[in-house]
């Protein structure tokens, strides 16, 4: 009787051993996995904070081109390189029409030129953004400029 009893006292206590490793491991994965995540949406809270966009000035273009152009600066920490990412409005005030970025000057669409051309728009850099299009010329006009990550920046002026 001896015997059997100590060989299963010596299951029972392998089986728990091996119950203990295999929890302790999937906690500690767990637990890793969230610090992953945490990290993560911390890093993307923090570009978000950091990608700031202030128009400065916009008018109508004269000229043989037709359309807006916006002065807008990174106000911000982060250096903005995938201008796709930019989403621009503009028209009447309250009805402001969406624009996308295209590398190439189409109509409906709009370009961004950085102040050294290197195609980073970088911290405290003013950027030319021209926008394609047959200009409102009367009336409010509203600009509005929102990168992918950070606040909308808006600006609203009287054509001259």
């Amino acid at each position: 009787m001896g015997f059997s009893t100590t060989y299963t006292e010596l299951i029972i206590l392998m089986a728990s051993i091996i119950l203990a490793t295999s929890a302790s491991t999937y906690i500690l994965y767990m637990g890793s996995s969230m610090q992953s995540n945490i990290i993560q949406l911390t890093q993307e809270a923090n570009k978000a904070m950091n990608t700031r966009i202030e128009i400065v000035y916009a008018t109508i273009m004269n000229g043989s081109q037709t359309g807006y152009k916006i002065y807008a600066k990174n106000v911000g920490s982060t250096t903005i390189t995938s201008y796709r990412d930019i989403d621009v409005y503009i028209g009447p005030y309250g009805q402001a029409k969406y624009y996308k970025y295209s590398a190439n000057p189409t109509q409906n669409t709009f370009t961004i030129t950085d102040a050294d051309g290197d195609g980073a728009w970088e911290p405290w850099e003013t950027a030319e953004i021209t926008v394609y299009t047959q200009p409102e010329t009367s009336g409010v006009i509203e600009v509005r400029i929102k990168p992918q990550q950070g606040p909308t920046a808006t600006y609203i002026f009287t054509p001259p």
